[in-house]
């Protein structure tokens, strides 16, 4: 998966970069049809924000972001909203396909 940084108004350090990328590259664990993630610190009116933004298989887009007094907070719950997006995500793509042939006919044994 490619994660890309970007910080906005603001010098950011490589262990934000590294703690950033090491929770990013967890999500394929929740919807491992993740192709790229885009990550956006920013500061604005004293407050951190994060965004980030996961772009899946067939223009599947998933956003988050978050403003805290803490960069890790942010990062956190930022990470935190992506995996319920992904999850919720993952379920309805499970649910979209139905029952196979194989389970129409032995429901319609079991009724005979």
């Amino acid at each position: 998966m490619k994660v890309s940084v970007v910080a906005r108004h603001i010098e950011l350090t490589d262990a934000m970069k590294d703690y950033a990328r090491t929770k990013v590259d967890g999500l394929p664990h929740f919807y491992n049809g993740l192709q790229s993630a885009d990550i956006t610190f920013a500061v604005d009116a004293g407050e951190h924000v994060v965004e980030i933004v996961a772009t899946g298989k067939r223009k599947s887009v998933f956003v988050a972001h978050h403003r805290s007094r803490d960069m890790y907070v942010c990062v956190d719950q930022c990470i935190h909203k992506l995996e319920e997006q992904l999850r919720r995500h993952k379920d309805r793509v499970r649910n979209r396909h139905g029952p196979t042939h194989e389970q129409i006919n032995d429901s319609v044994a079991e009724s005979e």
